[in-house]
């Protein structure tokens, strides 16, 4: 289990960040990663402002806007924009520079930064966007990633699944896991959940292993991103 409120905490004035596991000047050795997950950013970035230049090599990178437009360019020759509603996914391989800034002059941006270790090294860069369907996720978990390209969303070098699900109150739901040797992280991104008795609030989390299918209650209108992964 996982609060909100114990998250590693970075206030870079233009940057405003909580950090799910180990990151930058955040270290606690009890929080390193869960299974192949590393990095889960939760980021709140300044109008205009952003992150210069940057490399990157050997791990798979997926943004999700959560409010806001993130421009983003990289050595591959993209620039795009991505908005709320959309997922993005670099797979850095051999090596990749790129740079995202907030798109708008007039408001921040909310943004999930998810870091995953791929289960091949020194792959060949690539980069993909997808709008998200936002009608299907209405009370059912919307796969948003996977690791096939012939599947629905984007997807990477790991044998990981997201989906992403907006529930009302006082609904129920359950997910299976695709893999049951994987683990399933949970992170409500708005609203209440219990799961077999444990409370969840808004951006509270919880990593579960050893369960194939684990049930959901929704106590009032909630988001939440599900990220089953290979535990090694």
């Amino acid at each position: 289990m996982y609060r909100s409120e114990d998250r590693g905490t970075a206030n870079h004035g233009w940057l405003q960040a909580k950090h799910s596991f180990s990151f930058g000047n955040f270290y606690n050795p009890n929080l390193m990663h869960f299974g192949v997950l590393r990095v889960l950013n939760d980021d709140i970035v300044a109008p205009s402002m952003g992150f210069g230049t940057h490399p990157h090599d050997n791990m798979e990178i997926i943004t999700i806007p959560l409010h806001g437009a993130l421009a983003h360019k990289d050595s591959m020759g993209h620039s795009s924009v991505i908005k709320a509603g959309e997922i993005q996914v670099m797979s850095a391989g051999t090596g990749i520079q790129h740079s995202e800034f907030n798109a708008l002059d007039d408001q921040s941006i909310n943004l999930l930064q998810i870091w995953l270790f791929p289960n091949k090294r020194n792959v060949t860069p690539r980069y993909d966007q997808q709008q998200l369907n936002t009608e299907e996720m209405h009370n059912n978990w919307s796969q948003v990633l996977s690791p096939s390209a012939d599947d629905q969303g984007v997807w990477i070098h790991q044998d990981a699944w997201f989906h992403m699900g907006e529930f009302d109150e006082n609904t129920e739901s359950s997910y299976q896991l695709k893999n049951p040797a994987n683990g399933l992280y949970v992170f409500v991104i708005e609203g209440g959940v219990a799961i077999e008795g444990l409370e969840l609030g808004k951006r509270d989390a919880v990593g579960i292993t050893e369960a194939a299918t684990i049930p959901f209650r929704f106590s009032e209108k909630s988001k939440v991103l599900l990220m089953e992964v290979p535990m090694s």
